[in-house]
């Protein structure tokens, strides 16, 4: 016979509710109460029926990851490998799943998160980028839907975000360029439509500004956040008859195809050019030569994601609020591709 929660309950010595309060994670269940009920529940064999426990408490202890489009973005770029390990990591010690949903367009995207919250399936959703004029970001505001942006809003102020500081970022990574002599800089951004490649690029013009120095806009390119995005802005930026002597980044998949295409073009890193990226995943480290990147904390983003949304979650019904936006540090990882340093004239 199926152990029931009252055998879990009569066995810790506590009353049934009491045990469907640990199974929810109620905030006023003490810690050793909880872990005392959990121990029970292991040594029983006892597993909640969560569809039965959804009914009854209105919660799925189920959260919603939406992935980026397109998806060669999310399964080439280690970002996102790390962003949504802190996110599981987190929500797992809080006893919540993570399901993990995307489409090919926004109005894919849409129905997905809304087929998953208005079905009752997930609690929340974590969105792992930030668009201008959002239309997903505008479905969850509007109905009043938990939810955490890993980015900032360019539409909203009172919503859940956990960012870094990206404009004061790439003014630390454009500095240290100007620092080694640099004063013609060049920039590779991301898609213009997301707030990140905005800001990056605020915080890339804002540095030449104060140092006095020119943007020019043939030193900028746009792109993706992909490889093929580096290599072929090089073949353009390199062709210019008056070209930068350094490069700002906007990713570091995107610097390791820069790198592929100024081998290819027999130009060579730092000596010829130097460049800075951001997000130090790992392989930036290891790559020939190893890549100057700005740590944003990729781990810690996606964790505390995670988390202030179970705690949005689980104190909705309260009248307690919670900080809206969360920063996260980051520092300059300075390597070979920017230790060059550049006589000034």
């Amino acid at each position: 016979m199926a152990v029931t929660i009252k055998d879990v309950a009569k066995k810790a010595g506590v009353s049934p509710s009491t045990v469907s309060r640990v199974l929810s994670n109620h905030p006023r269940i003490s810690v050793e109460t909880s872990r005392k009920v959990k121990a029970i529940m292991e040594q029983l064999g006892y597993h909640p029926n969560i569809m039965a426990k959804s009914l009854v408490s209105k919660t799925t202890n189920s959260i919603c990851v939406l992935l980026p489009k397109p998806a060669e973005e999310l399964f080439s770029n280690l970002f996102y490998m790390d962003l949504i390990r802190g996110i599981v990591t987190q929500a797992n010690r809080s006893g919540y799943d993570v399901l993990l949903s995307s489409g090919a367009s926004e109005k894919e995207e849409l129905e997905a998160l809304t087929r998953l919250l208005r079905g009752r399936r997930v609690d929340g959703a974590i969105l792992l980028y930030s668009r201008k004029d959002d239309p997903v970001i505008d479905f969850l505001h509007s109905n009043n839907y938990p939810f955490t942006l890993v980015g900032r809003s360019d539409s909203y102020d009172d919503i859940m975000t956990v960012d870094n500081d990206n404009v004061q970022a790439a003014y630390d990574a454009t500095k240290h360029l100007i620092s080694m002599g640099h004063e013609r800089i060049g920039f590779v951004s991301g898609p213009p439509n997301l707030v990140v490649s905005k800001d990056r690029m605020e915080g890339y013009r804002k540095a030449l500004s104060d140092a006095g120095l020119e943007t020019r806009q043939e030193w900028i390119v746009e792109g993706e956040f992909l490889q093929e995005s580096g290599y072929r802005a090089m073949s353009f930026i390199m062709s210019l008859p008056h070209r930068p002597t350094a490069l700002v980044v906007v990713d570091d998949m995107v610097s390791l195809g820069v790198l592929r295409g100024l081998h290819e073009l027999k130009f060579k890193v730092p000596e010829d050019i130097c460049l800075v990226s951001f997000n130090n995943i790992p392989i930036a480290e290891l790559s020939t030569p190893p890549i100057s990147s700005i740590d944003i904390g990729i781990y810690h983003l996606g964790y505390t994601a995670s988390q202030v949304l179970i705690q949005s979650i689980q104190q909705e019904d309260s009248k307690q609020s919670l900080p809206t936006r969360h920063i996260i540090p980051h520092r300059l990882m300075v390597r070979e591709s920017s230790m060059f340093a550049v006589q000034k004239k």
